[in-house]
């Protein structure tokens, strides 16, 4: 972790727009992010946590507030779509609560097709065996548990060499085990690789394993905890 602020989220809020319905899902939504953190951001269904992780992301656009990416110049909530488009696939890795591999593609070739997006991308291999899924390179996700699929989805976030990782619930699916090995591989990649880590969940438990502990509900984040002694995904208990 560094002093470095890489996301910085200022007075950011969200409103949906369905016809003549106004759905306010984020309400004047503050935070900064440093290079290296791991950050949990707990909260209920429907407190706007998702919606928070894919306006980082740039899969949306926050109806006001401003979001910036590592300078000055990279005002994420400014960019046309083919400078998010740009954004999303040179810094940002995504990893959800369901797999989303390509059922006729092997482990490989699953990653292989986000290393290719990248200019800086990793060999697929390389990304496998991040994950500990050397053995599996040439399996089929039909021949997977569930949690080597969510590792395989790992590795093809991570396959795109981005600075930042966006975690939807990706242990949401997964019993107390399998949870506790995905937990460690994104524990491992933020601290061997030094990729900033942005995950969302409704496991409270899982917050003490962040440097960063964000609450939120409602739409407002109800509290912001810097976490000097995070805990190993193994004392972590649901």
């Amino acid at each position: 972790m560094s002093d470095k602020t890489i996301i910085s989220i200022q007075n950011v809020s969200k409103t949906f727009v369905m016809g003549d319905v106004k759905v306010p899902v984020l309400h004047s939504v503050n935070l900064e992010i440093h290079e290296g953190d791991f950050v949990v951001i707990v909260g209920p269904s429907g407190s706007g946590k998702s919606t928070l992780l894919n306006l980082i992301g740039g899969l949306d656009r926050p109806t006001s507030g401003e979001i910036w990416f590592d300078s000055p110049d990279q005002k994420i909530s400014g960019f046309s779509d083919s400078e998010l488009t740009a954004y999303r696939r040179e810094h940002v890795g995504f990893v959800f609560q369901f797999y989303n591999l390509v059922p006729t593609l092997t482990a490989t070739e699953n990653v292989q097709v986000a290393s290719e997006l990248s200019h800086e991308g990793m060999p697929p291999e390389e990304a496998l065996n991040l994950v500990g899924l050397e053995h599996r390179v040439e399996h089929f996700p039909s021949q997977m548990s569930g949690g080597e699929q969510q590792r395989v989805a790992i590795a093809r976030a991570i396959a795109k060499n981005p600075r930042v990782l966006l975690c939807d619930e990706p242990t949401g699916a997964l019993d107390l085990s399998t949870g506790r090995s995905i937990l460690g591989v994104l524990h491992r990649l933020n601290q061997e690789l030094g990729k900033t880590v942005i995950l969302i969940t409704h496991n409270s438990a899982i917050a003490e394993m962040g440097t960063l502990c964000v609450h939120i509900g409602s739409g407002t984040i109800a509290s912001k905890e810097s976490n000097p002694h995070p805990v190993s995904p193994e004392e972590i208990s649901w």
